[in-house]
């Protein structure tokens, strides 16, 4: 699994296919992280179609991750929603396919229902609450193992899982969770959630590694993570960006990073990281950065403290 990825969530599907095509044909990215939540599936399909129609790059040289979204997780829904996203994709397999919340919802019956998410808007009862459904995660995950076994993605894994769930989850997986994916920047570092997953031997891919800058949903009253004195600083000393120095960052924890883009030149720059390394002490002034503040955080929408 390469260590850099594009993200897509909230590229406008107006952009994210040449984004996509610009990324794998013009910057050496092989991973492409993708939901279908995101609502961009199609247009990024098309645009993998192009590139390997073109003979660009190679299906097996570009690594896929899709999500099952929270509205699907009953075992009759999954392979259907697999098998959504392959054809949106137009692929055969994805790389990874990961349960994007460990939360199952009621969706939405109403099919011309004003939301935000389409066919997979979540139903909410009276008082704006999530209505969540009976499914436990391990009838979810025991879905997950058969879409790997029928060859419909390559490895399985999970996003937004903490120590508790991951635990419970390994205690009965057959095939073990390849990757968490959650979010992770220096103002929110969760270390010790990192260092379990290592030692389970689960890869950490790390989610709005910059900040988040293009979210639509986070407070107002966010702080500017790319604008962070210590961050600029550090930036200045390596003739780098402060998007680059937090992607080296992520990679210098042994983690996964997917900074999202759609910006030709960013799109690139991100990618520009493996000629420089952050010393001891660049390291050091990070991790004293830490805020436990999360630009995602799903409690807004669902009104469930989701991470307590």
């Amino acid at each position: 699994m390469p260590v850099i990825g594009l993200g897509t969530w909230q590229s406008s599907p107006d952009k994210v296919g040449q984004a996509v095509e610009h990324a794998l044909s013009e910057c050496g990215y092989s991973h492409i992280d993708c939901a279908a939540i995101y609502r961009n599936e199609k247009m990024i399909g098309q645009s993998l179609k192009n590139v390997f129609d073109e003979g660009k790059r190679k299906r097996e040289e570009v690594f896929v991750t899709s999500k099952l979204w929270i509205t699907e997780h009953r075992k009759e829904k999954v392979r259907k929603a697999c098998e959504t996203s392959l054809a949106d994709l137009n692929l055969d397999y994805v790389d990874l396919y990961l349960m994007h919340w460990g939360i199952a919802a009621m969706s939405v019956e109403e099919p011309n229902s004003p939301n935000r998410n389409g066919r997979l808007n979540e139903q909410l009862d009276t008082n704006g609450v999530l209505m969540t459904e009976n499914v436990s995660i391990r009838e979810t995950w025991e879905a997950m193992e058969e879409l790997v076994n029928l060859g419909l993605v390559k490895t399985i894994g999970i996003a937004n899982f903490t120590a508790p769930m991951l635990v419970d989850l390994i205690s009965y997986a057959k095939i073990k969770p390849a990757v968490n994916q959650i979010e992770l920047h220096p103002y929110l570092q969760q270390q010790e959630l990192v260092e379990f997953c290592k030692y389970q031997d689960i890869a950490v891919t790390a989610y709005s590694p910059l900040g988040s800058p293009g979210n639509n949903f986070k407070e107002q009253s966010a702080p500017t993570l790319i604008e962070d004195e210590t961050i600029v600083k550090i930036a200045h000393s390596h003739h780098k960006s402060p998007a680059q120095i937090l992607i080296r960052w992520g990679i210098q924890r042994d983690t996964i990073v997917i900074p999202k883009s759609v910006t030709p030149e960013r799109i690139k720059e991100n990618i520009e990281v493996f000629d420089f390394e952050l010393s001891q002490t660049d390291m050091q002034s990070i991790s004293h950065m830490n805020k436990n503040f999360r630009f995602v955080n799903p409690y807004p929408w669902w009104k469930i403290p989701y991470f307590g």
